[in-house]
């Protein structure tokens, strides 16, 4: 089954690590401008109706993302 992420931020102690990001952060400005969502209609057909949910295409796609523009090949480095 194609699993969904919805992001709530959530507060700890009055700390919010949106707020610790600088404005200027090269993430914090490509997720202004890149639209993912597209993704969940290109890969809903290679999903199945039973089991457990994965994990959402679009986190999927953003970990590859990343580890290709940080040069991380190693998949335990990439999730730390």
């Amino acid at each position: 089954m194609q699993g969904k992420k919805d992001y709530q931020e959530k507060l700890f102690a009055h700390f919010q690590l949106s707020e610790r990001i600088p404005e200027n952060n090269f993430y914090r400005r490509l997720k202004e401008v890149l639209e993912l969502r597209f993704l969940y209609g290109l890969t809903e057909g290679y999903y199945g109706n039973s089991g457990q949910k994965s994990i959402d295409s679009v986190v999927f796609f953003k970990l590859c993302l990343v580890g290709y523009l940080e040069n991380i090949i190693s998949d335990r480095k990439l999730t730390r």
